[in-house]
């Protein structure tokens, strides 16, 4: 198969869809790889590394797309690239379609085999794909959270871990998963007096054995969020619901309550946040304020520790993408279910049926041969 690799185009986005090992590799396997020149700068991998891994570098995007069977990305296309979008190319990325009709509809009216990194799904309920990312954003929303409640950042002037004598800072991670974590693994690391919200008890069960008393764990209801986010220094939203839009768990009114300079981290806005007052900011733009707290709001977060979350992110994309370059799209999916979740758009229709309910559309399943 010949695989496209271009650069990403978003803003502050400095991952590259493949590194120039998973390059190696699929050439060793016969497939002709073709990769935009300086896609891989931004997380230092230089054209020079690809071409001594077998890739050949092209001078643009359009060249990519149009020698390519299938593209590899990080991000969704945005609009400068939907020209080069065509019948039957595959697209393999994260797409987070649920908030997106636009780029859905083009997916669809241009008939793209679109694959979803974030909807791949192991038996067992897992999110393989999209792990490595969880792992990063929910490090880098302590990390940021952090950095934001410094007072020259308009925060409260807070030290997360305190000193002696002083308070430790509060932090709420709402949703207890794979970003939620991580979170809190920073958030503990760091000194703060950490508590996290879910709905799911074994969950808690886990988080309560795992961090041996040294986070708080509650049942994620209305009136535990409102209190635990109302004396919050830091709130962090962690909520997943695999390919779905995000519930708003934390209202306006609430976050309306909490003292000024404090800071909120949506770490689901590229689901469409789990937090009301939450909308998308970039990296060149990340904060703004509702009643003198401090928002941060980056869909891309883990785009500016690029190094570290390209190597991860090949590290788990490269079996499936090894495995469609090799058998095909509908082959692929037949011989791994968990790339049936993964298949969003096929044919002119969304396939997916989370997203073809979140935004009204036709579902029609992918029927396995």
């Amino acid at each position: 198969m010949i695989i496209g690799v271009p650069k990403e185009i978003k803003i502050s986005e400095s991952r590259v869809g493949l590194t120039e090992a998973g390059v190696k590799q699929l050439v060793l396997e016969g497939h002709k790889v073709y990769v935009e020149k300086d896609a891989g700068l931004g997380s230092r991998i230089t054209n020079e590394d690809y071409l001594e891994a077998g890739a050949t570098i092209l001078s643009t995007a359009k060249e990519v797309y149009e020698k390519s069977q299938m593209i590899v990305k990080v991000k969704e296309p945005l609009p400068d690239e939907f020209d080069f979008l065509r019948e039957n190319l595959i697209l393999y990325t994260y797409l987070h379609l649920a908030p997106e009709p636009k780029l859905t509809k083009v997916l669809c009216d241009k008939k793209v085999k679109s694959i979803a990194y974030e909807t791949i799904q192991l038996e067992d309920g897992s999110l393989p794909l999209l792990i490595p990312m969880s792992e990063v954003a929910g490090r880098m929303a302590t990390q940021v959270g952090a950095f934001y409640l410094q007072k020259d950042k308009g925060g409260k002037g807070i030290l997360l871990g305190g000193v002696t004598g002083t308070h430790r800072a509060k932090v709420t991670i709402i949703g207890g998963g794979v970003v939620g974590t991580n979170a809190a693994k920073m958030a503990v690391g760091l000194g703060a007096e950490v508590t996290i919200l879910d709905v799911n008890h074994s969950r808690l069960e886990y988080l309560d054995d795992v961090f041996q008393g040294r986070v708080s764990t509650l049942y994620s209801n209305i009136q535990n969020i409102e209190q635990s986010v109302i004396n919050s220094d830091l709130l962090i939203g962690a909520v997943l619901v695999p390919g779905r839009k995000a519930p708003h768990l934390v209202t306006k009114s609430i976050i309306e309550k909490m003292t000024e300079g404090s800071v909120v981290v949506d770490v689901a806005v590229d689901q469409g946040g789990c937090i009301e007052t939450c909308r998308p900011t970039s990296h060149q733009n990340p904060t703004f304020e509702i009643n003198g707290v401090i928002h941060y709001c980056v869909p891309n977060m883990p785009g500016v520790v690029a190094r570290t979350s390209t190597y991860a992110l090949t590290n788990a994309t490269f079996k499936y993408c090894s495995m469609i370059a090799a058998l095909g799209v509908e082959d692929a999916i037949a011989r791994e279910k968990a790339l049936r979740h993964g298949l969003n758009t096929y044919n002119g229709y969304v396939s997916y049926e989370p997203v073809a309910r979140d935004l009204g559309m036709e579902y029609r399943p992918f029927k396995v041969q």
